[in-house]
């Protein structure tokens, strides 16, 4: 008895100390899942990774009822859909949004200066810059870097269609960042300079124009500067309290890390061809399995990432022009005439393929190259070979009995037998046949061979 009164002591107090711990768990999680400052690194070339990468985690920052979020800057710049997207979202966003080009030697180029126009404070480290936002012509045209002589003189050079798009092009993202520029308050004059002129500027130098409005040297020393400070969210004033904020460092997450991978012009284009080949392979030669599985998912993946990417549809079918062609000089030799207009078919379609000069989203020249010659063996040789394999003798099978030579191995009551692959086959012919008489297979008629006296044979009776 007095056990039992001690073990049902021990389980009172145990499950009275399970619901208080329960009890400080559910006090505690919000404060543990919430994270103060939000802070999410821009780095690279501006894509569709990267505006995903922006909008989940400003929705995940939302949830975690943060109370600031800060873009690290470092990019060359990147697509206008993709910076479109960002801007977007940064526009939109509940909580402050804080740019911070960082560390020395950091740029918020092109796209990045958008960017940074359309964030509630903008900042940058000593030894950084921003500008050079003249957008880039889709197809490689002229990008319009130089004064407004130059633009003329480039514009009279093009022809009056593409100037007129250039234009239109140069006009619509002074617009648009002019909107930013007067939305924050900053100098718009110098934001329509770095659209029209390219022209860039220094921390320092953009401090004083009014571009941005702080310089840090650190993440300390900004998160120092912006405490106090009143930023316009929407319709309300908000006073930004960063002194003592606990910071929280946002990774990508594993979808947009995949998504930054099959979007790299490179991977995108190896895919394709991957699915291409994998198909090509499995139509002439069913059966195998392996490649059309291969080939129907590389293809796919090909397909959702080319889809967020400036593609050339004149270079895509060149590209499937070439490989087109490729296949009918493996299955109908033309001399090389056909192999060697699709290889070059192949060659320009590939070097097309992405609509864009920024060097990030173009396809590098010696893959291209390489996957050409590539393309053209596999396509010619290995498919060649396949086909010469389906027309081969067959060596296997009933089919392949007709024109067989053999002797006649038994005659029984009249039906002859004869030996073939080491079995007795009865036979069947229109002359009688004798013992060990040499004959010929004919054809096949079910499990009955139709056999003929070999001309050796006929001869010799004849002459008998």
């Amino acid at each position: 008895m007095f056990y039992t009164a001690a073990m049902e002591s021990t389980r009172i107090r145990f499950a009275q100390a399970a619901r208080a711990g329960l009890l400080l768990c559910l006090l505690l999680m919000p404060a543990l899942a919430r994270a103060d400052i939000w802070v999410l690194d821009v780095e690279g070339a501006i894509g569709p990774a990267t505006a995903d990468h922006l909008q989940r985690s400003l929705d995940k920052a939302v949830e975690a009822e943060a109370t600031l979020l800060v873009l690290r800057i470092d990019t060359p710049g990147g697509l206008d859909t993709a910076m479109r997207d960002m801007v977007k979202a940064v526009l939109a966003a509940p909580l402050p949004v804080v740019a911070y080009v960082s560390p020395s030697g950091a740029r918020a180029a092109s796209a990045g200066t958008y960017l940074l126009y359309a964030t509630h404070v903008a900042a940058m480290a000593p030894g950084t810059n921003l500008g050079a936002a003249t957008p880039v012509q889709m197809g490689g045209g002229p990008g319009f870097p130089g004064g407004s002589d130059e633009r003329e003189e480039a514009e009279e050079a093009a022809g009056g269609s593409t100037a007129a798009m250039e234009r239109k092009i140069v006009n619509d993202a002074v617009a648009y960042i002019r909107g930013l520029a007067e939305l924050r308050q900053r100098n718009a004059e110098w934001a329509e300079r770095a659209v029209r002129e390219g022209a860039s500027l220094a921390a320092g130098a953009a401090l004083e124009q009014g571009v941005i409005e702080l310089v840090a040297e650190s993440m300390p020393s900004l998160l120092e500067q912006l405490d106090g400070l009143e930023v316009q969210l929407g319709d309300r004033q908000v006073t930004l309290a960063t002194a003592g904020q606990e910071l929280h460092y946002q990774p990508m997450d594993g979808r947009s890390e995949f998504l930054s991978v099959i979007t790299n012009p490179n991977i995108a284009y190896i895919l394709l061809l991957v699915g291409i080949y994998g198909l090509v392979i499995e139509f002439y030669n069913p059966g195998i399995g392996l490649p059309g599985v291969v080939g129907a998912v590389s293809l796919l993946v090909a397909m959702y990432a080319l889809q967020m990417l400036p593609v050339s549809y004149a270079g895509m079918g060149l590209l499937l022009l070439g490989i087109g062609l490729m296949v009918a000089e493996a299955f109908a030799p033309s001399f090389g005439v056909l192999g060697i207009g699709g290889a070059a078919a192949f060659l320009v379609g590939s070097i097309m393929l992405m609509d864009t000069t920024l060097p990030a989203y173009r396809i590098a020249l010696p893959i291209i190259v390489a996957l050409t010659l590539f393309s053209l063996g596999l396509l010619v040789f290995t498919l060649g070979m396949v086909l010469k394999a389906r027309r081969s003798a067959v060596v296997s099978g009933v089919e392949r009995l007709p024109g067989t030579h053999t002797r006649v191995g038994r005659i029984d009551n009249g039906r002859a037998w004869v030996w073939l692959d080491g079995e007795l086959w009865q036979a069947r012919s229109e002359a009688p046949l004798q013992l060990n008489e040499e004959v010929i297979v004919t054809a096949v008629d079910g499990l009955t061979v139709v056999v003929a006296r070999q001309p050796s044979a006929l001869q010799q009776g004849g002459n008998n």
